[in-house]
C-alpha cells in the first residue's frame, strides 16, 4: 500500500482523538487503509455486476433479485474483515507485497459477512440495518406492493434466507481469482472452512440463548462472543490474511494473531452489547434497545442479572417481553444501576490490554503492528 510510513503515523494519533470523527473505526480505516477499501469495493462491484448480468438472462425476475443481493454486498459498512485479514497478510509480507493479488480473497470475506448479516436479521426479527429496510422486511415490501398472494412476511424472509445463500455461494467463486500457489490457496481455504464453521455455530448458540435464556450465563455469553463474532471478525480474518502470506502454521505469529484476534473479537462483541441497549439509532442504524426488546441473553444482561438485588432481577425479567420507548429506557437504566455496564466497559478494556500485549512480541512486519494496534483500540471504542 502506498505511502504506509505516513499512514502510520496518522493511525498512533487517532485512537487517542475520537472525537475527530463520529467513529473511531471509520476514522482509522479511512487515515490508513484508504488504498484497501477502495480496491475490495471495487472488486465487488465488478465481481457482482457480472454476477448479476449472468443470473439475469435466466430471468428478470431472477435479475432483480440478484440485484437485491449486490446492493446488499455494496451498501456500506466498515470493511472490518477484509481489513483485519489485509494486515494479517500484510503482517507477514511486510510492504512488498502485491495488493490486487490477494484482493479477490479479501473481497470475498465481505461476501460472507453479508451472509450472515441477513440471515441475522432474519433470526433476529430486525427490521433495520445501516439504516436502511433489512433484506426480509424490504421483500416483504415488495410483496405487498406488487399485490402478490401469501404471507408477505414468510416470503421475506424466505428470501432474504437464499439472499445470503447467493452471497455464500459467490464468497466461494470469488476467492478462487485469488493469485496465490495453488498449496497455499488450499490452506487458505482451510482456514475460511473453520471460520464459516465457527460462525454458524456461534450464530446456533446465539439462536439457543434466546431460547433458552433461563439457563444461559455470563459464560455462555461470552463463548457465543467468542465464536459469532470474534472467530469471523478478528481472529479468522487475521489468520487467513496470514495464510495467505504464507506463514509457518507452527511459528509464534499465529500463536500472537490468535491471542490478539480472540480478545479484540470479544471486546468488539462486548461493545456491540452496550451498542444494543444504549446506541444512538442514527450513528447504529438499528433501534434503540433492541437486545432488551428482545430479551437477547448478552453477557450484558447476564451480568446484570447476576448483579441484580431481588427487586431490580424481577424487573429485569421483563427484557424481551417490552416494546415501549419508556419501557425499553427505563430497563436501561436499571441495567445501568447494576454496575454491570461498568464491568462491561472493564472487560472491554482487559481485552484490549491483552489483545496489545500479544502483539509486542510478535515477530510481525512494524507497520501492521502499528495498525492492528490501532484498530484494537478503535474496534472497541466505536459508536455503530
Amino acid at each position: 500500500m502506498a505511502n504506509d510510513a505516513v499512514a502510520g503515523n496518522a493511525l498512533r494519533v487517532a485512537p487517542a482523538q475520537p472525537g475527530a470523527t463520529d467513529d473511531p473505526v471509520n476514522g482509522v480505516l479511512a487515515a490508513f487503509t484508504k488504498d484497501l477499501i477502495t480496491g475490495v469495493d471495487d472488486t465487488l462491484a465488478a465481481f457482482l455486476a457480472a454476477e448479476v448480468d449472468s443470473l439475469t438472462e435466466i430471468d428478470a425476475a431472477m435479475g432483480g433479485f440478484a440485484a437485491t443481493a449486490r446492493d446488499s454486498v455494496l451498501a456500506g459498512g466498515k470493511r472490518m474483515r477484509s481489513t483485519f485479514a489485509y494486515w494479517g497478510w500484510r503482517g507477514v509480507v511486510g510492504g512488498d507485497g502485491p495488493l490486487p493479488a490477494v484482493l479477490p480473497a479479501l473481497a470475498a470475506l465481505e461476501l460472507l459477512h453479508t451472509f450472515a448479516l441477513v440471515h441475522d436479521d432474519v433470526m433476529d426479527a430486525s427490521d433495520t440495518r445501516r439504516g436502511r429496510p433489512t433484506a426480509h422486511r424490504a421483500a416483504a415490501a415488495r410483496h405487498r406492493a406488487a399485490g402478490h398472494v401469501g404471507d408477505p412476511d414468510r416470503y421475506g424472509e424466505a428470501v432474504a434466507v437464499l439472499i445470503g445463500d447467493l452471497c455464500m455461494v459467490w464468497a466461494d467463486r470469488l476467492m478462487a481469482h485469488t493469485a496465490v500457489p495453488a498449496d497455499r490457496l488450499l490452506d487458505v481455504r482451510r482456514c475460511y472452512d473453520q471460520m464459516r464453521v465457527e460462525t454458524v455455530a456461534g450464530q446456533f448458540l446465539d439462536v439457543l440463548g434466546e431460547n433458552d435464556a433461563a439457563n444461559w450465563s455470563v459464560d455462555r455469553a461470552l463463548r457465543v462472543a467468542r465464536y459469532k463474532t470474534a472467530s469471523y471478525t478478528v481472529q479468522r480474518p487475521l489468520l487467513f490474511g496470514a495464510c495467505l502470506g504464507g506463514v509457518d502454521p507452527d511459528g509464534p505469529l499465529i500463536a500472537a494473531y490468535t491471542r490478539y484476534g480472540l480478545a479484540v473479537g470479544e471486546a468488539f462483541q462486548l461493545r456491540d452489547d452496550l451498542l444494543g441497549v444504549y446506541g444512538d439509532p442514527v450513528t447504529t442504524g438499528k433501534p434503540a434497545g433492541d437486545d432488551l426488546r428482545t430479551g437477547k441473553p448478552t453477557a450484558l444482561l447476564m451480568l446484570a442479572r447476576q448483579l441484580a438485588d431481588p427487586a431490580q432481577r424481577r424487573a429485569l425479567e421483563r427484557a424481551g417481553s417490552v416494546t415501549g420507548a419508556g419501557e425499553l429506557a427505563r430497563l436501561a437504566d436499571l441495567v445501568r444501576e447494576t454496575g454491570a455496564t461498568g464491568q462491561v466497559e472493564r472487560m472491554i478494556a482487559e481485552r484490549v490490554t491483552e489483545a496489545l500485549t500479544a502483539l509486542d512480541t510478535a515477530p510481525i512486519d512494524e507497520t501492521a503492528r502499528t495498525a492492528l494496534t490501532g484498530l484494537a483500540t478503535a474496534a472497541t471504542a466505536r459508536r455503530s
